[in-house]
């Protein structure tokens, strides 16, 4: 297929590469083209536009950072909706609102274009070794001409129906889970710490009995070891994803609390110079709250 890639972060990069491994005809672009460099090495083409990238594309890709640079991809003269064929796909890997996935949907539709939200759990990590999980929703034949996209970036491919949005939702719900893991970890390895437990050893007993799942080898790992730099999903990133979660959560009157203590602890983070930080530094909070020694910055 003829495929568009916009966003060439840590996830991007990964992503796009391995759609170019899997003989797809991909032409990246992004805001800093050096990044691109790579890419084209590896038999990518270059666009020095937005519109460069939806041109003649069967399907274009944003995995971006948040609504406001994917709005700035999406929308006005200049870009996607304005220049994706008639028929083509936009496929969203980004974690973005609800309110902007539903507000792409109906601009998409208008222009006679699918959009497919597919945003992917995984670190930097797993989208360079094509093992992210895709969670896709939208119109059941553009995910059906998306599968084989899919398959190039993911090890498996989990369908959430006809409507777009329900994808981003699950999404910053599945992200909301994840934080909620990082700091109770962080809280029960700051308890047992200052008690004098060996870290390492108790994350080996939690891993090895009742909480077997990767996320709690993961950042289990990252908490005791103290490895916030460089980051995997920077903060800020997760302080928004929370806060997505709850804008969602307020539109269906769904009372989040744990969510509403995960935007305070973020914030915390952020203002105590956690910025350039992995969200995992969420972790060490409760071990800085508690007396013990080592910043986190």
């Amino acid at each position: 297929m003829k495929i568009g890639f916009i966003g060439l972060g840590q996830m991007g990069s990964g992503m796009a590469s391995n759609l170019v491994k899997a003989r797809h005809e991909v032409t990246v672009f992004n805001r800093s083209a050096d990044k691109a460099k790579p890419l084209v090495e590896q038999g990518a083409r270059l666009a020095e536009t937005v519109g460069q990238a939806c041109a003649g594309a069967d399907a274009v890709f944003t995995m971006l950072a948040d609504d406001k640079a994917v709005e700035a991809v999406a929308f006005g003269d200049a870009g996607i909706i304005a220049h994706l064929p008639s028929a083509a796909i936009h496929i969203s890997a980004s974690t973005i609102s609800v309110a902007l996935s539903e507000k792409l949907l109906a601009a998409h539709q208008h222009a006679g274009q699918h959009f497919v939200s597919a945003p992917v759990f995984g670190r930097p990590d797993a989208a360079a070794a094509a093992k992210l999980f895709v969670v896709a929703a939208g119109p059941e034949a553009a995910l059906a001409d998306c599968q084989p996209l899919f398959d190039a970036i993911g090890q498996r491919t989990f369908i959430l129906g006809d409507k777009a949005p329900a994808a981003n939702l699950v999404k910053l719900s599945g992200n909301f889970l994840i934080a909620s893991v990082i700091e109770s970890l962080g809280e029960a390895m700051a308890l047992v710490a200052k008690g004098g437990v060996d870290l390492t050893a108790y994350l080996d007993l939690l891993t090895s009995t009742l909480f077997a799942a990767p996320v709690y080898k993961t950042y289990g790992g990252l908490i005791a070891g103290g490895k916030f730099s460089p980051a995997g999903f920077a903060a800020p990133l997760g302080q928004k994803d929370i806060r997505l979660a709850l804008a969602a959560a307020e539109d269906l009157q769904v009372p989040m609390p744990v969510a509403s203590l995960l935007r305070d602890r973020f914030l915390t983070l952020l203002a105590n110079g956690g910025a350039n930080l992995d969200w995992s530094a969420l972790g060490k909070l409760a071990a800085q709250d508690s007396g013990q020694p080592g910043p986190i910055v």
